[in-house]
């Protein structure tokens, strides 16, 4: 864990807790919700470009995952692609660990939020949950957004990107933000999150890179180190 870069663990964190204060304040998780809430029902989430981005699901970080196995694989084989061995490893334990272990096993099975179309509040029976008040013996599956966090997921190239390829690195950050943004409306407009679902989704998937990126993409790989210890990327 020597490699973890802590001061961005605790930003994000931070970050993570004080927007949701200011969310739970503001009343801003159910006020945002009854934006889409019309006529006993949620109509926008039915609609396109939402209803196809709510099929569209994990499949695209699947093909990301899929392509980093194969590259790992090939990684053994071929000079060349050797990097792309502990590369590879990092996007497919991402999605295993980060939308799949973390946001949906270890907190969406059990947390028992309810979902802003099952609170009274929109025509339901359940009473409104802040994201920090579980109902372990509830059936909800609100905490966190499980497709929002599978949207995040695409921000994962910027973690290997980011030392070598800056450029490139903010470009796989922003889409990924976007995508998982926009995931996040969809879900919001459904009546299936609340707006602080998508922000922990997209914290637990960034945490989780921050971590695994430490460990499975250290320094050595792509920096090497003079006697005064200043970083030079390694040529060819």
């Amino acid at each position: 864990m020597k490699y973890v870069n802590w001061l961005e663990v605790i930003v994000v964190l931070l970050f993570l807790l004080v927007v949701t204060v200011l969310i739970a304040y503001t009343g801003a998780d159910v006020w945002v919700s009854s934006q889409f809430y019309k006529s006993g029902g949620w109509p926008v989430g039915e609609r396109f470009p939402w209803k196809l981005l709510y099929h569209l699901d994990r499949y695209p970080a699947l093909v990301m995952a899929i392509f980093g196995l194969c590259a790992a694989c090939y990684g053994s084989f071929k000079p060349k692609w050797r990097p792309w061995r502990r590369q590879g490893i990092f996007l497919v334990l991402l999605l295993a660990l980060g939308p799949g272990l973390m946001v949906n096993v270890v907190f969406k099975d059990h947390w028992g939020r309810p979902r802003p179309r099952d609170i009274v509040e929109f025509g339901g029976t359940r009473q409104f949950h802040q994201p920090w008040q579980p109902d372990l013996n509830g059936t909800g599956r609100s905490f966190p957004c499980g497709h929002g966090s599978a949207a995040f997921y695409l921000m994962a190239p910027f973690f290997i990107y980011r030392r070598t390829k800056p450029a490139v690195a903010r470009s796989w950050l922003a889409g990924g933000l976007i995508f998982g943004l926009l995931m996040g409306y969809a879900r919001i407009a459904q009546g299936g999150h609340f707006l602080s679902d998508v922000l922990w989704a997209w914290g637990m998937v960034s945490l989780t890179a921050i971590v695994l990126s430490a460990l499975l993409l250290p320094h050595r790989e792509n920096v090497v180190y003079s006697n005064h210890s200043e970083p030079h990327l390694r040529r060819g």
